[in-house]
């Protein structure tokens, strides 16, 4: 006989997804979803994106408060003596199969790299902050190299007196980015690195809880942003937009696409309830990346998609919508947008991992049975 539970103990905390639950306390950003709001460490996205670099907002993100400039000079000075990674490890980059994704294989090399880091189970606070600079440092590197070998080049060697966003974007493509592209992709970096208790972020945090390394559980964020629900947004923005072709095509396209109950990706958020801030700063610039190329369709496009989403679905753009047009307009592969998202979130996802070690317990919750109780054992020969 058995005994189904279908409501849970009056004292437990049910929510989907852990929707609108609060698990922890951060210093490290907020999401106020309701003003459309975010800040990193007390600062305004819009006052950082405008002013800030990566590099700072990197040291502000770990230190909970902005560098002087010398305490810039020296994190610049660490970062671009570990943007070179181990041969080894570019040897095993050689190996893996041209058509692995390249999340997947960003996963793999982040976890490849621990092997050469001889202090990579040392979590004091000091060593997990260099390891945090060599992690950001490397990730760009690792990208860049693994894509070029996916495209039958040999890697580019980096340049360790240039920030990350140029340094970035010149091994990718062989060739130093005009100054336009290379302030753009800084701020980019600026807006995606970090985003509260996103799947991914909480994912870290959870591993570094159990004082596992900061790379396994940078390694687990990587995991949990290769699913569709979280990571490549952007991508399948991009390609919606390939498909629909021409700007005169939008609005039938979108009719179509709406009525078969087809997702469009790059809109509404499950905590800002108006506009992404973030957004805010890619529309514009995936106009400017056009006007300077000289082709303004994918912005054009875009602007269509956005107004006939509002008066159709009432939704606001997400920071995937024009980061999509933006990167492509860069000459960004499809492929890399998720890994680039990467790039910038490690900032993000090392400062979560040192203030969960800081001030560590446990993270270890309860579940809401609902399954049967009290079933009488039947062995196997009377079943």
């Amino acid at each position: 006989m058995t005994e189904t539970v279908k409501d849970p103990p009056a004292s437990t905390a049910s929510s989907t997804g852990l929707r609108g639950v609060v698990v922890g306390a951060s210093t490290v950003s907020d999401v106020i979803g309701d003003k459309g709001q975010l800040i990193y460490q007390g600062y305004d996205i819009h006052d950082l994106a405008k002013y800030s670099t990566f590099e700072e907002v990197a040291y502000l993100l770990w230190n909970k408060r902005l560098p002087t400039h010398t305490e810039l000079d020296e994190l610049k000075r660490a970062i671009g003596a570990s943007y070179r990674i181990p041969d080894q490890v570019i040897d095993i980059l050689r190996r893996i199969p041209k058509d692995a994704d390249p999340t997947d294989v960003l996963r793999t090399s982040v976890s490849t790299l621990e092997f050469y880091d001889p202090n990579a189970r040392d979590i004091s606070l000091p060593r997990s902050r260099q390891t945090s600079i060599k992690l950001t440092a490397q990730f760009p590197t690792l990208v860049a190299a693994a894509d070029r070998l996916r495209r039958g080049l040999e890697p580019v060697e980096p340049l360790p007196d240039e920030n990350i966003a140029t340094n970035f974007l010149y091994m990718l493509k062989g060739e130093r980015p005009s100054p336009e592209d290379a302030k753009l992709f800084d701020v980019c970096l600026i807006l995606h690195a970090d985003h509260e208790l996103n799947a991914s972020t909480f994912t870290a945090r959870v591993v570094a809880g159990t004082l596992a390394t900061v790379y396994a559980s940078v390694v687990a964020a990587i995991g949990a942003l290769s699913g569709p629900l979280h990571g490549g947004a952007n991508t399948n923005v991009m390609r919606t937009l390939l498909e629909m072709g021409e700007l005169d095509h939008v609005e039938e396209f979108l009719k179509s696409a709406l009525a078969a109950k087809r997702k469009i990706m790059g809109f509404g958020h499950a905590v800002y309830k108006t506009e992404d801030p973030r957004a805010t700063h890619l529309r514009r610039f995936s106009k400017e990346t056009g006007e300077r190329a000289g082709n303004t369709k994918w912005y054009e496009m875009s602007r269509k998609v956005e107004e006939l989403m509002m008066r159709e679905k009432g939704l606001y753009p997400n920071v995937d919508f024009y980061s999509a047009s933006t990167y492509y307009m860069i000459g960004i592969p499809l492929e890399l947008y998720t890994p680039i998202f990467a790039v910038s979130r490690i900032t993000g996802w090392t400062a979560h991992i040192l203030e969960q070690y800081t001030d560590n317990k446990l993270i270890r919750p309860r579940a809401d049975y609902v399954g049967p109780r009290n079933v009488q054992y039947v062995p196997i020969d009377s079943r």
